[in-house]
């Protein structure tokens, strides 16, 4: 576990997404969840001995599977957007571990089985202000990577959790996007109000102003291509020639090209189905 601000920390030693957790003087504020049980219990029992008050809390910043699927082993109130809240109203009770692969990181945790989801309990819209010790923790939403990402803002602290807003050195989750809106939260995110704060990933942990760049370039491009596809009503099949494209980006280990060029190739599908083909959206919602 890593201190990156004053009672701030985050653990990137599990599979999944990079963790956070604020001790304040209620208690811990936890930032999404490893997926796998096993790692979720490890979890919990590294925190025990933090400090501060005796409450806990979860925030989801949105409803991935990689980032959700643990919160039921973290046994405490979740936080989340009303968007992310929908979603499980949408899932059945129970996650079966089956169905196409994603290039998601929880597809490679061995005899997952079923598990039971833990919903949230407590939802906003735009914006909550969390009030557990002398300095505020701000919950924003910032739609892109999926219509209820939010980022956690530290103002006091200067820090900023962003979840898959950006993801350090590996291809982006296309499938429930918008692009424009992510670009413009990226954007944002390169404002002399973020100036001097640490940013967050959730795939990749602490990120530089470049990366952020970077990412933005990335995506802008992807919109670009996706759109001339669009408007020319291009088969599926020039999806898929898209998404192996978009993969030279990314200077991805070899170890880690199969499951990256699922992940483009799901998600950029998904994507052009849900906004190019129109009788596809209904069945392609988030979940």
């Amino acid at each position: 576990m890593d201190a990156i601000a004053k009672n701030v920390y985050i653990e990137e030693r599990y599979l999944g997404v990079t963790l956070g957790v604020i001790v304040q003087s209620r208690g811990l504020v936890q930032i999404d969840a490893p997926p796998s049980p096993d790692d979720g219990r490890a979890w919990r029992a590294s925190l025990m001995g933090m400090g501060g008050g005796p409450e806990r809390v979860l925030i989801n910043l949105d409803a991935h599977p990689d980032r959700t699927l643990g919160a039921r082993t973290m046994d405490c109130t979740v936080i989340a957007h009303e968007t992310t809240a929908q979603a499980f109203r949408n899932r059945p009770n129970t996650f079966k571990a089956q169905g196409d692969e994603t290039g998601a990181n929880w597809e490679a945790i061995p005899g997952l089985g079923s598990v039971r989801w833990a919903p949230p309990e407590i939802s906003f819209v735009e914006k909550m202000t969390l009030h557990w010790g002398e300095t505020p923790i701000l919950l924003e939403s910032h739609p892109g990577p999926a219509s209820g990402a939010i980022w956690v803002i530290l103002p006091e602290e200067k820090v900023v959790f962003v979840g898959d807003a950006v993801t350090k050195s590996q291809p982006p989750f296309l499938a429930y996007a918008s692009l424009p809106e992510w670009v413009e939260s990226l954007k944002m995110l390169q404002e002399p109000e973020y100036k001097g704060f640490t940013i967050v990933s959730s795939r990749g942990g602490v990120v530089t102003p470049q990366v952020v760049r970077n990412q933005a370039d990335i995506l802008k491009r992807i919109h670009d291509k996706v759109e001339k596809l669009g408007n020319k009503k291009a088969a599926p099949a020039a999806v898929d020639k898209l998404a192996d494209q978009v993969l030279k980006d990314f200077k991805a280990p070899a170890a880690r090209q199969k499951q990256y060029a699922h992940r483009l190739r799901y998600g950029l599908n998904h994507y052009y189905a849900r906004h190019y083909l129109p009788s596809s959206r209904h069945l392609l919602d988030e979940q």
